[in-house]
C-alpha cells in the first residue's frame, strides 16, 4: 500500500467506542464499533452505517482502520455493526438478506438518528454483503437514510450473485455457503461480551443454517430471490446512490444498471477485484474516501460538492494485455460519459470457416464440449488476492468452438455489455451454453475480456424454465458481462462457445449435443462526442491497522489429472495467515480449502468440497472451528453433506452434521 497517503490530521478530533450496544425492538441488541468526533454531543454529525456479518473485532479490522476514522475525522459518526448472530452480537443469523437482517438495519437507523450526537441524517455504505443490504434497506426507504455508497453489489439476487448465473448453478453457491458455515460458527470475543460468550457461541452452533441447502432449494427465480432484488422496483429507492465496481470483480453489471434506472445515481468502475478501491488491485487505485466524502457531504450535510455535475459513469478503459492469472496494475485511461452515450454499433456474424464476418451465413457447427472446459476461467469472484483471475484461454479455446475476426487493422475499443444472439438446435431437452469474448495475440495467447453462461431451459423465463424442443431450431439472446477494454492493432477478436464451463458452473444431468446454426455478436461503443478523459484523486486513508503477523498468508491453485481414472481436480488453498491485534491482543487466523473434480466425459462425476479452519486465542484462551462440506449429483438429485466441529483448547465441545437430498429442477 505504498501508494496510499496516510492522513493523521483531520478537521475534527475523534474517539472510538469498541462496543456500543444498540437496542433492538425484540429486546436483544447489536454490538457496534463506533468512531465519531469527540464534540459530537454538542455539535451533532450525520452517521454512516455499515451492517455486516464479518466481525468488526477481527474480520474487517484492516479496512475499518483505513476507512472509518477518516470519515469520522471529517465530521461523521461511523457505525460498524456486527449483524445478529455474528461477531459480538447475540442471536442467530437465519440467512443472507433476511427480513430480520433488514428490519434490524432499519432499527439501527432509527435509534442512531435519535441520538444527541447525530444530526438525524444517515448514509449506508458497504462492499459485497454491505453493498447489497445498503441498497435493500434503501428500497425500504427509512426516512433518515439519505444516501448510499454501494460497492461490488447486485440489483438481482438470482441473476447476478454467487448462486446462479444465466440460470446455471454456480459452484460459488457451495463455496460461499462453506465460507458462511465457518464464519458464523465462530464465538464472540469474551473481552467484549463477558462471561456469557460460551452460551452465545453454543446458541449459534446449535441453530445456524446450512445455507448451501437453503440456496439450492430455490433453483428458479422465485419469491425467495425476488426478496432483496432491488430491480423489482427501482423507484422504491429514495436515497441518493453512488455505485462502485471493478472489472476484475464478479459484480460488474450493477453499476451501469443502477445508473440507468435510478435518477441521480452515479457510477465508478475501475480495474479492481472485490476490494475497496483505495487499497484494491489491480491498480491504479483511486481516492475512494475523497469521492465518498464528496457524496456524504452533499447528501448528508447539504454542502455543494459538485457531485451532480460528475459524469453519470466514470469508468476505466483497460489497454490490451497478455493473459495472466494475476495483475498488480492495468494500463488504461479514465473516461467520463453519461448513460445515454452507449450504442450498439459494431456487429459480427458467426460464419463458415469459424470466422467472424460482417455478412450473415447459415452454418451447422456441432457443439459437444468435454466437461472440464473452463479450467482457465479463474475464480467466479476474485477476492482473496491469490492467482484468481482468468488465465491464458488457449486450453479452453481448443476445447470450444471458436469464431475469429480478421487481424485488426486498428485498435478496437469495446465498452458496455456485448450481446450474442445465437441460433441453435439440440438433441437433448436441456443444456448449457458458455460464451467467452477473447482477444487473441499473434502467438495464440488468448485473454478473456468478458463472458456469460446460460441454462437453455431458462432461455425465456428464469421463473418458469421450460425444456428444449428436440431437434427444433430456436434462438437465445445472451448478454455478456459489462466490460471496458481496448484490443490492440494486430490482434484478433474471438467468440468461444462451449456446452460446459467447469469449475465455474455445475454440469447438467447428461451429455449435451447441440448444433450452432448461426449467430450475431454486437458490441457497445461510447460516442466519443459524449465522453471525456477524467482524472481521479489519488488514494488517501487513515493510519493502518496495528498488528503483529503470527503466520504469513499464502495462496495456492493446483490442477491435476489422475492418469489412472482420468479425473481432473482443482485444489485451492487460501491460508490467510494469523495476526495479533496490537490493541486488544486477539490472535485470529484462518485457512480455506476447496477441491473440484470431474471426469471430462462424465458430468455426473462432478464433486465439490470445502473445508475451513478458524482459530482465535488470547493468552490461555483458545478456540478452533472446522467446517466441511461436500456435494455431488446424479441425473435427478443433488446430494450435500456438511459438518461443524468446535474446540475449546484441545477439547471438542460441539459436533453437528447436515445432510440434504434436493431434486434437480431444470438444472
Amino acid at each position: 500500500m505504498n501508494d496510499i497517503k496516510t492522513i493523521t490530521e483531520f478537521p475534527r478530533k475523534t474517539r472510538e467506542i469498541a462496543d456500543m450496544r444498540i437496542p433492538m425492538p425484540d429486546g436483544s441488541y447489536l454490538s457496534a464499533r463506533v468512531w465519531m468526533p469527540v464534540d459530537a454531543e454538542t455539535n451533532p454529525v450525520p452517521a454512516i452505517l455499515e451492517h455486516l456479518p464479518y466481525r468488526k473485532r477481527d474480520g474487517t479490522a484492516v479496512r475499518d482502520a483505513l476507512t472509518h476514522p477518516y470519515f469520522a475525522g471529517h465530521g461523521y459518526a461511523c457505525i460498524r455493526v456486527d449483524m445478529r448472530g455474528n461477531g459480538d452480537s447475540p442471536g442467530v443469523m437465519e440467512d443472507e438478506y433476511s427480513e430480520q437482517e433488514l428490519a434490524d438495519a432499519e432499527a439501527v437507523i432509527a435509534w442512531v438518528a435519535a441520538q444527541p450526537w447525530c444530526s438525524g441524517s444517515l448514509g449506508m455504505m458497504g462492499i459485497s454483503w454491505g453493498g447489497f443490504n445498503a441498497l435493500q434497506v434503501a428500497a425500504r426507504a427509512p426516512e433518515p437514510l439519505k444516501a448510499v455508497v454501494s460497492l461490488c453489489s447486485t440489483v438481482d439476487r438470482f441473476a447476478d450473485d454467487i448462486h446462479y448465473k444465466g440460470g446455471c448453478l454456480l459452484n460459488e453457491n457451495l463455496g460461499w455457503a462453506g465460507t458462511m458455515l465457518s464464519y458464523s460458527s465462530r464465538p464472540p470475543d469474551p473481552a467484549i461480551v463477558g462471561e456469557n460468550w460460551r452460551d452465545m457461541w453454543l446458541e449459534r452452533l446449535n441453530n445456524q443454517a446450512n445455507l448451501a441447502e437453503v440456496w439450492l432449494s430455490h433453483q428458479r427465480r422465485d419469491a425467495y430471490w425476488q426478496h432483496g432484488s432491488v430491480c423489482e422496483d427501482y423507484s422504491a429507492i429514495k436515497a441518493k446512490v453512488l455505485a462502485i465496481g471493478g472489472w476484475g470483480d464478479a459484480y460488474k453489471n450493477a453499476v451501469p444498471q443502477l445508473v440507468e434506472n435510478l435518477p441521480g445515481a452515479k457510477g465508478i468502475i475501475g480495474p479492481w477485484v472485490h476490494k475497496y478501491p483505495h487499497f484494491a488491485v489491480p491498480g491504479p487505485r483511486i481516492g475512494f474516501l475523497q469521492e465518498a466524502l464528496r457524496w456524504w457531504d452533499r447528501w448528508l450535510k447539504g454542502i455543494e460538492t459538485g457531485v451532480e455535475d460528475d459524469p453519470d459513469l466514470r469508468l476505466y478503459q483497460m489497454d490490451s494485455v497478455r493473459p495472466k492469472s494475476w495483475y498488480l496494475h492495468r494500463d488504461g485511461r479514465w473516461l467520463g460519459c453519461n448513460s445515454d452515450a452507449l450504442a450498439h454499433n459494431t456487429e459480427f456474424h458467426l460464419s463458415r470457416g469459424r470466422k467472424l464476418t460482417t455478412a450473415p451465413e447459415d452454418i451447422v457447427v456441432p457443439l459437444t464440449s468435454p466437461q472440464d472446459v473452463g479450467a482457465e476461467g479463474g475464480e467466479y469472484c476474485a477476492i482473496w488476492l491469490g492467482p484468481e483471475l482468468p488465465g491464458d484461454q488457449r486450453r479452453d479455446d481448443v476445447l470450444s468452438i471458436c469464431f475469429d475476426s480478421e487481424v485488426l487493422g486498428e485498435a478496437l475499443g469495446i465498452i458496455g455489455a456485448p450481446q450474442l444472439r445465437l441460433r441453435l438446435s439440440s438433441s437433448q431437452n436441456h443444456g448449457q451454453i458458455a460464451v467467452r469474448l477473447c482477444e487473441v495475440f499473434p502467438d495464440g495467447a488468448s485473454t478473456r475480456l468478458s463472458y456469460a453462461v446460460l441454462n437453455l431451459t431458462h432461455r425465456t423465463n428464469a421463473a418458469a424454465p421450460v425444456s428444449v424442443d428436440l431437434d427444433t431450431p430456436f434462438e437465445v439472446t445472451i448478454n455478456l458481462d459489462h466490460m471496458a477494454c481496448t484490443l490492440a492493432k494486430g490482434n484478433r477478436l474471438r467468440v468461444a462457445i462451449s456446452s460446459a464451463y467447469w469449475p465455474l458452473i455445475w454440469p447438467g444431468p447428461g451429455a449435451q449435443e447441440h448444433n450452432i446454426l448461426g449467430g450475431l455478436i454486437s458490441f457497445s461503443h461510447i460516442d466519443t462526442r459524449a465522453t471525456s478523459t477524467v482524472s481521479m484523486p489519488t488514494p488517501e486513508a487513515a493510519s493502518p491497522w496495528q498488528h503483529r503477523v503470527v503466520r504469513e498468508s499464502a495462496h495456492e491453485r493446483r490442477r491435476s489429472t489422475d492418469m489412472a481414472t482420468g479425473i481432473v481436480t482443482l485444489d485451492i488453498v487460501d491460508d490467510f495467515g494469523a495476526a495479533e491485534d496490537a490493541e486488544h491482543g486477539l490472535i485470529a487466523g484462518s485457512i480455506a480449502r476447496e477441491a473440484w473434480s470431474i471426469h471430462p466425459e462424465d458430468p455426473l462425476s462432478a464433486k465439490g468440497s470445502t473445508h475451513w479452519t478458524q482459530t482465535m486465542e488470547r493468552g490461555p484462551w483458545s478456540i478452533r472451528t472446522e467446517a466441511r462440506q461436500q456435494m455431488w449429483s446424479d441425473a435427478e438429485w443433488f446430494y450435500q453433506t456438511a459438518e461443524v466441529e468446535a474446540f475449546e483448547g484441545d477439547s471438542r465441545i460441539f459436533h453437528r452434521e447436515f445432510s440434504a437430498k434436493i431434486k434437480r429442477d431444470h438444472l
